[in-house]
């Protein structure tokens, strides 16, 4: 199918925009005012539990968001904490005890997890009530959460349009106004990407802020982090808060509460065009400049900033998911019965092929993965944050990124997208993804990006702060 037959058929689909916000007892409150009304009386965890369940499958009936469906929503047995009663999700490549993970795969079988998750764990000591499990694409290696088998989970700003992945799922949920937040995870900006599809606030943490993944935590190079989306900054900053206090890695700075924005005023490099050359469009071009505009106006220093990597970043960060996908392929027996590698779809058995015909390269590419971190901090000389865009494009219509798709014609498409987010995932750096002030001509969000400097996340959520106060993130209900 080519770009144009593609763009014909997402102007066929209806241009359905899906909310499901209502007066119940979760109203338009985000997971810090959820939290207060609880804390206050003036609605139970029960009630809240209730109505997001009847919100959820008011949503998914149209977005095809939820893996599985908790029948009796799992509140967690805490002394409080700070999303006490929060109904939320956990994405379906991570364990909860007796659910399956099925990782977005038909390959195999799942079976029920024996045990959480250590992330799992850190989740639930916010207080969080867990209604189910959110879909992704297979193995979390799309950045749209489609299928060969299966309907997609469709955007709630358009529901003919991708709602990004990897945590498709969960962004689709929080953005219709099912639930306040929900977790998310990030290889190569599956927090971000998703965020920016569906204008969500989506911050990858610096590697080590939250418990190590259990996945990502046997790779040579690990480059993956688990945070939560959330439709404001101030759910973010009280999530990490929180979590930090079942959490906090010595090796990194203390976050504490962020609660806004800070006095100082900081020096911002200015990134519009891709390290790996794949062209910006006009719509996201025009939302980091009009960004970089209002930063200067509230007396920061923007300039432009060069981010010197490796020309074979973009290939080697490939060949990296290629060796991912291998390994997978190799020891998928202990996911679940029945493991056939040859039933994984077109992404992952390309990628698989691609690994195998090129392995012997892998030294030499580990070796310049990791080299990157020296490009990055060079960039930050001089500068506190960068801003850039989250993606090169805005968020496509369904079936230009589709599993379904020629592996060699995907793959370019993927790069010609997803040109900047990868960077931080290699460095372990964070980074946050922003809706910008305003959505394209036709309706779609646009997402903005800040990168910091390792263990910058206060740094990060201040300038948040300050951006969301001084224009409210574009909504849903009165696009």
């Amino acid at each position: 199918m080519t770009t144009s037959e593609e763009q014909s058929q997402g102007r066929e689909q209806a241009r359905t925009r899906v909310h499901v916000f209502r007066d119940d007892a979760l109203g338009d409150l985000d997971a810090v005012g959820l939290a207060a009304a609880i804390r206050r009386g003036e609605v139970s965890a029960a009630e809240v539990a209730r109505d997001a369940a009847a919100r959820v499958r008011d949503a998914d009936a149209r977005l095809d968001a939820v893996q599985v469906h908790l029948d009796v929503p799992a509140h967690h047995a805490s002394d409080g904490g700070a999303f006490a009663g929060v109904p939320t999700f956990v994405k379906d490549n991570t364990d909860f005890a007796g659910l399956p993970t099925g990782h977005g795969s038909a390959a195999f079988v799942p079976r029920p997890a024996r045990r959480h998750a250590a992330f799992t764990r850190q989740l639930l000591s916010t207080g969080v009530t867990v209604l189910g499990k959110t879909r992704l694409p297979e193995f979390g290696f799309s950045p749209t959460t489609e299928f060969e088998e299966g309907p997609p989970v469709r955007n709630p700003w358009n529901t003919g349009h991708s709602a990004g992945g990897s945590s498709g799922g969960s962004a689709a949920l929080v953005a219709a106004g099912a639930v306040p937040v929900a977790h998310a995870n990030d290889g190569g900006g599956s927090i971000r990407i998703p965020a920016a599809a569906c204008g969500l606030v989506g911050l990858k943490p610096t590697r080590g802020r939250t418990v190590p993944n259990a996945q990502g935590r046997q790779l040579p190079i690990d480059i993956v982090a688990d945070g939560v989306v959330s439709r404001t900054v101030r759910d973010s900053a009280a999530f990490l808060a929180a979590a930090e206090l079942h959490h906090r890695n010595p090796k990194l700075p203390s976050l504490g509460l962020v609660e806004g924005p800070a006095d100082r005023r900081l020096r911002i490099g200015l990134l519009v065009d891709s390290p790996n050359g794949a062209r910006t469009d006009d719509a996201t071009r025009a939302a980091v400049t009009d960004t970089a505009r209002r930063l200067e106006g509230l007396d920061h220093t923007v300039t432009p900033v060069e981010l010197a990597i490796d020309p074979r970043f973009t290939e080697d960060f490939l060949t990296y998911w290629g060796l991912l996908s291998f390994l997978i392929g190799a020891t998928g027996r202990t996911m679940g019965t029945e493991f056939d590698r040859h039933r994984m779809d077109g992404l992952s058995r390309g990628l698989r092929a691609t690994y195998v015909a090129n392995w012997s390269r892998t030294p030499g590419v580990l070796r310049r993965l990791r080299r990157t971190r020296e490009a990055y901090a060079a960039a930050f000389r001089g500068q506190d944050v960068i801003l850039s865009p989250v993606l090169a494009h805005t968020t496509p219509p369904l079936g230009h990124l589709s599993p379904s798709v020629p592996y060699a014609t995907l793959v370019e498409r993927i790069l010609a997208y997803v040109a900047f987010t990868p960077v931080n995932n290699v460095v372990g750096t964070p980074s946050i993804s922003l809706p910008a002030a305003s959505t394209t001509p036709d309706g779609l969000p646009v997402g903005v990006m800040f990168s910091g400097r390792p263990g910058a996340e206060r740094t990060l959520l201040e300038l948040a702060f300050e951006l969301e106060a001084d224009q409210a993130f574009p909504s849903i209900k009165d696009a």
